[in-house]
């Protein structure tokens, strides 16, 4: 793990981690607070293209306000030929969900000692987005939710809508998206509005798709930085507070 000092509230150490799934792991990343002791954790769900620069750094920021960030690439890579889009299609919504509590299961085992071991935050981005809102209402462990720029629509023939599970999502729901988004329409942030009273569904003005994506070409710095904030303060209002311990 290396260590990035001065940045934000606190030093973070980041890296590269295989995340235990099964007999075998999936492609992970984890940042979190340099410091001892027992931190909030998220859940990261890794997009379409798996754990790109973007996760990283979108890690790496919620670590620097006091989270700790796992990401989790929830397709087995050994196994996708071609572009991600023939994985998504054929993930099993039953088989995400065994990858994100797996995931949940490695955060809560005695072998980790730096994050709470329930009540965990979920953060879905974009197209997989949609298993961080099936989790939420299907798993008992998630503590609130949040996604960017997933699709409310268009996935009608899988096992479970996202439409229809967000009536039943009953943690906090955080929703961040761009309203000048030509994939996705406001009016869908609209309706998951409607559907999901309790949550906060909200539109950027101007932003576009990929407006989080520091290395995109969508990338929109105001509404991006705003992003981080919000996503930083909706988690640590709504998970565990940081236990610290002082050493020496």
């Amino acid at each position: 793990m290396a260590v990035l000092p001065h940045e934000g509230s606190f030093s973070v150490m980041y890296g590269s981690l295989a995340v235990p799934v099964g007999s075998s792991h999936r492609n992970g990343y984890l940042a979190r607070p340099d410091r001892a002791g027992r931190f909030p954790a998220v859940v990261v769900i890794a997009d379409l293209d798996g754990t790109s620069s973007h996760e990283k750094n979108l890690a790496r920021r919620l670590a620097r306000g006091g989270l700790a960030a796992l990401v989790v690439d929830i397709f087995d890579r050994r196994s996708i030929v071609g572009d991600g889009l023939g994985a998504y299609s054929g993930l099993d919504d039953g088989e995400a969900l065994r990858v994100l509590d797996e995931a949940h299961d490695y955060l809560a085992s005695d072998d980790i000692e730096w994050a709470h071991p329930d009540r965990l935050g979920v953060l879905g981005l974009d197209t997989t987005g949609r298993f961080a809102l099936v989790a939420a209402a299907k798993r008992p462990w998630p503590a609130a939710v949040t996604v960017v720029e997933t699709p409310l629509s268009g996935d009608e023939n899988r096992r479970f809508p996202v439409a229809d599970m967000l009536p039943h999502v009953g943690i906090p729901v955080l929703g961040l998206y761009g309203a000048a988004d030509a994939l996705i329409a406001g009016e869908s942030v609209d309706e998951a509005q409607r559907r999901n009273p309790a949550g906060s569904w909200l539109l950027y003005d101007g932003a576009g798709h990929g407006f989080l994506d520091a290395g995109g070409p969508g990338y929109d710095p105001g509404a991006a930085e705003d992003a981080i904030a919000r996503l930083v303060e909706f988690f640590l209002a709504n998970l565990p507070g940081a236990v610290e311990e002082r050493l020496g």
